[in-house]
């Protein structure tokens, strides 16, 4: 097979016309000819960090809609099954991703669970770590959450990093915020990763002192604004990624959204393409071809270096996409679960106080982070409730592996003026978390999602709607077109019930997330991320 247009090398910084000679799935020539085809060759794109399972996805349907865009391999760590499944979890995804021909590079999940402050599905021991890293299947150690851990010298976490670098494999990082001395010695651990950065100046400082940082634009956290700046002079040390993505906006594009944002900012092309395709496979060494003669034929058509059309998109040599079509086939796979959890009453989620100010949670839009504010209370009947026209409403997390009574807090931003949301996709451990103007319909969204033993879903007094996620609680056995159809519509009653969030959904399932400041919730409680320990809801 040859195949014909301008060739981007990007090592070398030149595009010339040429022609590709591909034979058993290698790329046995590179060939400078003269010809008239206008399209550019260039490497396949790779997302450097991406939990599959948050496009509610298995591997092998993630992989028919990916390459549609040129995304050709990607970094993923399956930390989000791991906390329901354990290693059982990550097997299944690294046996589903062998499945189709886009090249998953499975880590293996550094954090199960990710704190002790949350209960977790599974747990993963540096036991567990030392067998996943024999593995030629695991590809890294894959982001160190817990930073506080590294920081304390916590024995677990040392064996886990130690086990890495006894395998020669890189260790991913996860460290929100972290500064000066304490990120100093984070990297000294051996980690050599970031893709939290939020502030120009938080990335500078990690990249003057040896990290990679990966620029991060997801369908909750946004960070490409805040750090693509710093790409011109620091293109050899960064990598552009996703972390989140969720289905629908899966559908509309990849990396190659942020290859173009990044042209349009008038950054050096040859730059913006080592982040995309080149430097994700050297850091983790990645078996991916970078568009060089003896390299896997991986790589991609596009019609012009300014917004990355995609024309065609070939792994190993196989013709994988074109024109928008996916030639990648659904496969047969088991569906696996672990849901334990009885239907709840309403008086579940009943607070009983006489506080005249609480503690709140206060989502910002597109961050992870949150904030902690201080608002005045509304008691009905002795019990804590939600109130509108503040827009300080009730939120709850509940444990979907055992029962056990819901614990409660309060979250602004969401601007609910009726019904409640829910979800089983929860950060990290995926337990119920949802949001509603009332305990009634926050007790009416929970139970359709024990009944469905799994999914997302709005809820109102006249309507109800879910898209149920039965693999493992957090993905659809469905293709992304299905999936992605029924997640916009549930988007679109979540903002026509008044939230102003941009990804209401995957907002929700991060304010679980304990190891990203500042307050979150976890099934065991309110939880303070900065000093690391529970705190109350009540302010006296």
């Amino acid at each position: 097979m040859n195949v014909k247009g301008n060739i981007v090398d990007i090592l070398n910084k030149r595009i010339f016309k040429g022609e590709v000679v591909v034979r058993n799935g290698k790329i046995s020539a590179i060939n400078e000819i003269h010809h008239e085809v206008e399209n550019y060759i260039l490497p396949g794109f790779v997302d450097a960090h991406i939990h599959i399972e948050s496009s509610m996805l298995v591997p092998s349907e993630f992989a028919k809609i990916a390459v549609i865009h040129g995304t050709v391999a990607t970094v993923s760590d399956p930390h989000e099954i791991a906390n329901v499944l354990g290693v059982k979890g990550v097997d299944f995804m690294i046996e589903n991703g062998k499945k189709v021909p886009l090249k998953f590079n499975f880590g293996a999940p550094s954090c199960v669970p990710a704190t002790s402050f949350e209960s977790a599905g599974a747990i993963i021991s540096a036991e567990d770590i030392k067998l996943l890293m024999a593995n030629s299947d695991i590809k890294y150690l894959a982001e160190m959450m817990n930073y506080p851990g590294v920081l304390f010298d916590d024995d677990e976490v040392l064996k886990k990093i130690q086990h890495a670098k006894n395998n020669n494999k890189p260790i991913d990082g996860h460290a929100p915020g972290l500064r000066g001395e304490d990120i100093s010695k984070y990297i000294a651990a051996g980690i050599s990763t970031d893709h939290e950065c939020f502030s120009y100046d938080e990335a500078e400082e990690k990249l003057q002192k040896g990290m990679k940082v990966i620029i991060r634009e997801g369908s909750a956290a946004k960070n490409f604004e805040a750090l693509i700046d710093l790409l011109p002079e620091h293109f050899e040390n960064m990598m552009f990624c996703s972390d989140d993505k969720h289905p629908d906006d899966l559908l509309l594009g990849h990396i190659n959204q942020l290859c173009e944002r990044a042209v349009a900012k008038g950054i050096d092309v040859f730059k913006v393409l080592q982040a995309a395709c080149i430097n994700p496979v050297k850091h983790y060494n990645l078996d991916v071809g970078l568009l060089q003669e003896g390299d896997a034929a991986d790589f991609i058509l596009v019609d012009n270096l300014k917004e990355f059309n995609v024309l065609e998109t070939y792994i190993n040599g196989e013709l994988v996409a074109k024109n928008g079509k996916s030639f990648v086939k659904s496969v047969p796979f088991e569906v696996l679960n672990n849901f334990n959890t009885d239907i709840k009453k309403v008086t579940d989620f009943r607070f009983a106080s006489s506080s005249k100010k609480i503690r709140v949670i206060e989502a910002l839009d597109g961050e992870l982070v949150t904030n902690e504010i201080i608002a005045d209370s509304l008691i009905v009947n002795g019990n804590l409730v939600s109130n509108i026209d503040t827009d300080v409403l009730k939120m709850t997390v509940v444990n979907r592996y055992k029962n056990q009574m819901p614990s409660m807090a309060f979250i602004k931003n969401f601007g609910l003026e009726e019904g409640a949301i829910a979800s089983s996709v929860g950060h990290d451990s995926h337990n119920i978390i949802a949001v509603g103007v009332s305990d009634e319909m926050i007790c009416k969204a929970v139970n359709l999602i024990i009944k469905n033993r799994g999914g997302v879903c709005a809820v109102t007094l006249l309507e109800e709607k879910i898209v149920s996620l039965p693999v493992a609680g957090i993905m659809s056995d469905k293709s992304a077109q299905e999936i992605g159809e029924q997640y916009a519509e549930l988007d679109k009653m979540a903002k026509k019930m008044g939230s102003q969030l941009r990804a209401p959904y995957m907002s929700l399932s991060f304010m679980a997330l304990l190891v990203i400041p500042s307050l979150k919730l976890s099934d065991k409680g309110l939880f303070n991320g900065e000093k690391f320990q529970f705190t109350s809801l009540e302010v006296n």
